[in-house]
Parts: structure tokens; sequence; C-alpha cells
């Protein structure tokens, strides 16, 4: 619900709703620790618990997230399937709606965990470990929720060096990403290299001599003609087709 504030001149200023976060993992003490976490937080609510993938693609047919927070290894639909399914319902919500939006943040208590990769590749937006800071998991999820920068903390990066070799390997989807990739204009095949450094919008503006405006225009064109939902997947993307090398 949007409330509103009252500046020193007397107008309001429309507050915005905080971003809304649903927590997927199958310990319930875990879950109740990231929610205490994240309800401190003014700009952050959990609308929704589950503890396993079936209770998650129920619960988010009915209440509405920005961000999911989703476990990798669970009892029955693990998170790897959930995730497909949970971003397969938003992709074909009207563009610019909210539900549209949603993304997924992977967790896991393992570093090197290829089931990441699995979860990152069905369309999760990052990669965290559990016990990562408070700050870095808070991070994430505005981070996310944002979508004009990337997550990327050492994990995600270790990675996908990690599974380089897998990204590789020849399929219809690895020749269909190449094919896009070709597509690019110099400028944009640039910009993608220097997003696949993990560079931001600003760092790479700096690095071009572009304004931010240009960069997230680029951006912008980049994600839709790779047919990527967001940085993270532009990023394996650029593992899969030889752009970036562990």
């Amino acid at each position: 619900m949007t409330g509103t504030l009252s500046n020193p001149s007397g107008s309001d200023i429309p507050e915005p709703a905080p971003i809304r976060v649903a927590l997927v993992d199958d310990q319930q003490l875990v879950r109740g620790g990231f929610k205490m976490l994240i309800n401190s937080q003014p700009d952050l609510t959990v609308v929704a618990e589950a503890g396993n993938g079936e209770e998650a693609v129920r619960a988010l047919s009915a209440v509405r997230a920005d961000v999911v927070l989703m476990d990798v290894r669970m009892p029955g639909m693990d998170g790897i399937e959930a995730t497909s399914r949970i971003l397969e319902r938003a992709a074909a919500q009207p563009k610019g709606s909210s539900d549209a939006e949603l993304k997924v943040v992977v967790l896991t208590t393992f570093d090197l965990d290829e089931y990441a990769l699995s979860a990152i590749r069905a369309g999760a937006s990052g990669f965290l470990l559990k016990d990562a800071p408070p700050e870095e998991l808070l991070d994430a999820i505005r981070t996310v929720y944002r979508g004009d920068a990337v997550i990327a903390p050492s994990t995600t990066r270790r990675l996908l060096d990690h599974v380089a070799p897998l990204l590789r390997e020849p399929t219809a989807e690895v020749s269909r990403h190449a094919a896009d990739v070709e597509r690019l204009t110099p400028r944009e095949h640039e910009v993608f290299g220097l997003i696949a450094q993990g560079l931001s919008n600003p760092e790479i503006a700096a690095h071009l001599f572009l304004s931010d405006a240009t960069v997230k225009t680029h951006v912008g064109h980049i994600l839709a003609k790779l047919g990527a939902r967001d940085r993270v997947q532009a990023v394996v993307i650029a593992y899969e087709t030889g752009i970036v090398a562990p």
C-alpha cells in the first residue's frame, strides 16, 4: 500500500511501496531468520513463504511478489523446477505488468553448485550463498528488483567459471544465442562485452565516454536482441558464446 510523506514545503510525496519478497526454503528456521532480516528494512516486506517448489508455485499464483529467494535443494519439487514454472508464468503476463517483472535469486549452501547453474539457466537472476553477509543478501534483493545493475558476488563468477565447459557444449540454444550475438551492432557488442565483465551502467558509461542514458538504451536493446530477462542471463550467454573466458 502506498502512503504519503510530508516535505517541508507542505506538499505530500508518495511513499514508495516496499519491495515484496517471497521466501522458499524447506528449513523453517532459515525462513524465519531471513524473514526477520528482510522485514527489518523499511523498503522490504515478506509477502509469502513456502517449504518446497510446489508450495511456492501455488503461493505465487495467489500472492504478488517482486523478488523470490529460492532454495535449490528441497524435497518434492526442487528450486530449479519451481523457478522455471514461476518464471514461465511471469513471462506469459502482459508486458509491463508487475507480474511480468518477477525475479528469482537462488540461495544455496553449496559454493560451486551446478544446481545453481541450472536454476540460472531456468531464468533466475542471481546466485547467493545462504551464509552471505546480511548486507549482501539485502543488496541482492534491491539490485534484482531495480533490474539496472548486475548481481556479481564472487560466488556467481566462480560458479560460471567452474561450469564454463558445460555452457560451451553445442546445443540448439547455444547456437541460437550465437546467432543473436551476431545481430548486435559494433557498439552493442562493445557494451555487451563490458556487461559480461560485470560492469555497471555508470562504469560502462565512464569506460566508453557515453551518458548513462545512452548506455541504458544500449543495454535494453542488447537484452531484447539476446532474449535475456536481465543482465545475469546476458552474462550466461556471454560464457556460452565465448565472449567471456574463465
